[in-house]
This record gives structure tokens, C-alpha cells and sequence, in this order.
């Protein structure tokens, strides 16, 4: 088998903290009902840096996790950089372009995916099928938004929620018999309740997009269950998109999971888009929730509609 090995994970998160207080006189809403409502009681805005910027800190500090020797030797390795976004600033170049001219690799392929806040999962597959056949050598995965630039400040439905922010994993090929299974679709009958033109907002049905999110991603991950022959009781943890605590808490509750196998981290990092489920990823790291031979499933759902779970051993 060919499997693909998480090397190591990165963060960024912008200095300018938003917290539920300092929306309370904006929006003539109560911290609490935010709370209640979403699960955020802070998020992020990028002030002054781009969504380039955030993706590049992002994977600076992946790379400051190596010591000199390790990181030079990485760098001449990695031949594939994909970042998942929905909120560019440029059609081109891309980002993951711009990532490759700062870390000054010559010869790379390089992809920029709109698949809405499903993107990482997209992302995460595309790499493994360039691994697992042996075309690159090691793959850097971004997932990132700058979604305050998107967001009407007046709009109480999407800025109590929208948060910047950027992620990264660095991947690899590996003999290690580890396993990979993905599930990948989207739908056509409801693309329409999340979306964002060109030059403007984000507009957003939340009522819908709940609906959505509580049924399509519980069928997908029963139907990814299937085709890995895995049962939910051997998944250590889940790690959604982080949406909304009540969506996640629905998602939870109609899979009947054991206590604390959904991780979140909304709370303290809102819906980062394409970059919640790195940033989830890295923070569990951190925190050495993870050890070698864990299988997590991985689970994007969002605009397009598109959703996408995948079973991953790390």
C-alpha cells in the first residue's frame, strides 16, 4: 500500500483578536447569545497582512518546528504546495505560487483550489493520489481565508462567525502500511445558500446550510465508514469543519459518539473556512492528542455544496 504520513503541522493566526464584547454595541447583541448561538467567543481579523502573508507565516512556522540541517534538507524535498482557499485577492499568480517563490523552490507543482470550506479535504486527496503514485516526494497542504475582507459587518448572520486564519500540514509518502480512505462528492440542489461573487459579500442561509450540514455529512461519513471497512467505535477522533458549535453538536449527537471524540476549537479560533481543520490539526498535535497509528476522520463541508470526509492514519 501507499500510504502518506503527516510530518509536521503550522499555524497562523492574526494579531487583531475580535472578541463577542467588542461586537455586543456593533450588532446590539449580548455575548452570551452569540455564544449560545455559534460557540465563538473570539476570532481573528487580518488587519494589514494579505491572505498571501498568512499563508506564508503559516508554514514559517511549520518550518521553525525542523532545527537549520532539517530544514534545508525539507525544503529541497517538497515538490507539491496546494492551498485551499475561498477568498483570494488574485487570480494570479496564485498563492501557493507565491509560497514557492518565498521558500525559493525551482522546479514545483503548484495548485490553488476553490472548493468552499470543504477545499482542505479536496486538497488533502489531491496530494495523497500525487504521493501515492510517486509523483512528488513531499506536499505541503494550505488551508487559508482571509475572510474578513468578504464579510458584512453589519450582516449579524456571518460576523458573529467569520474568522481569518491559515493552516498547514507538511506530507509525505511512506512504506508505513497507513490507512487512507476518502469520500468526496457535491451537490447540485442546494449551491445557492452559500455563496460570494466576485468584489462581494459572503451571503449566507443559515437555517439551510444547518439542514445540510446535519444530514449530507452524516450520510457521507456512514458511507466512508463502508468503504474502509472501519468501524466509528476504532476513530479516535472526528475533526470537522469548524462551522458551529450546533451544527457539530447535531453531527455528534446523530452519530451517537463516544464523549469528546468531536474535537473543536471554535471557540477560540471562529470558522476559519478552508483553514479550520489544519488548525484544528496543529493544535491537537500540540497537545499530543495524536500519537502514530490514531485514525482520525476528517470531515469539510460547505459552499459549493460540496463534502468530502477522509479516514486517516497518522
Amino acid at each position: 500500500m501507499n500510504s502518506i504520513e503527516v510530518i509536521k503541522s503550522g499555524i497562523y493566526l492574526p494579531n487583531h483578536k475580535v472578541k463577542s464584547s467588542d461586537l455586543e454595541a456593533k450588532l446590539g447583541l449580548e455575548k452570551e447569545y452569540i455564544y449560545k448561538r455559534t460557540g465563538i467567543q473570539e476570532r481573528y481579523y487580518a488587519k494589514e497582512e494579505t491572505i498571501e502573508e498568512l499563508a506564508q507565516k503559516s508554514v514559517d512556522n511549520l518550518i521553525s518546528k525542523f532545527d537549520k540541517e532539517k530544514k534545508e534538507e525539507i525544503l529541497k524535498q517538497i515538490d507539491l504546495i496546494i492551498v485551499a482557499t475561498t477568498s483570494p485577492s488574485n487570480l494570479m499568480p496564485g498563492i501557493s505560487n507565491e509560497i514557492q517563490k518565498k521558500l525559493e523552490i525551482k522546479k514545483c507543482i503548484c495548485l490553488d483550489i476553490l472548493a468552499g470550506c470543504s477545499g482542505y479535504i479536496n486538497a488533502i486527496d489531491i496530494a495523497q493520489l500525487y504521493l501515492s503514485t510517486n509523483r512528488v516526494n513531499k506536499a505541503l497542504i494550505i488551508g487559508v481565508d482571509k475572510l474578513s475582507a468578504y464579510t458584512d459587518k453589519k450582516d449579524v448572520g456571518t460576523s458573529i462567525i467569520l474568522s481569518d486564519g491559515a493552516g498547514v500540514l507538511l506530507l509525505e509518502r511512506t512504506v508505513k502500511n497507513k490507512k487512507y480512505i476518502s469520500n468526496i462528492n457535491a451537490e447540485i440542489d442546494e449551491n445557492k445558500i452559500l455563496t460570494c461573487k466576485i468584489n462581494e459579500k459572503i451571503q449566507m442561509n443559515g437555517k439551510e446550510i444547518y439542514k445540510y450540514a446535519v444530514t449530507n455529512t452524516i450520510e457521507n461519513i456512514k458511507e466512508l465508514l463502508k468503504k474502509s471497512e472501519e468501524k466509528i467505535e476504532n476513530v479516535k477522533y472526528i475533526i470537522p469543519h469548524q462551522s458551529n458549535s450546533k451544527i457539530m453538536k447535531s453531527i455528534d449527537t446523530r452519530l451517537k459518539l463516544e464523549k469528546e471524540k468531536m474535537f473543536t476549537n471554535i471557540k477560540y479560533a471562529g470558522n476559519t473556512f478552508c483553514a479550520s481543520i489544519p488548525i484544528a490539526l496543529n493544535e491537537m498535535f500540540e497537545k499530543n492528542l495524536l500519537s502514530e497509528g490514531d485514525k482520525v476522520i476528517l470531515l469539510g463541508y460547505g459552499g459549493g455544496l460540496n463534502t468530502g470526509s477522509i479516514l486517516l492514519e497518522i
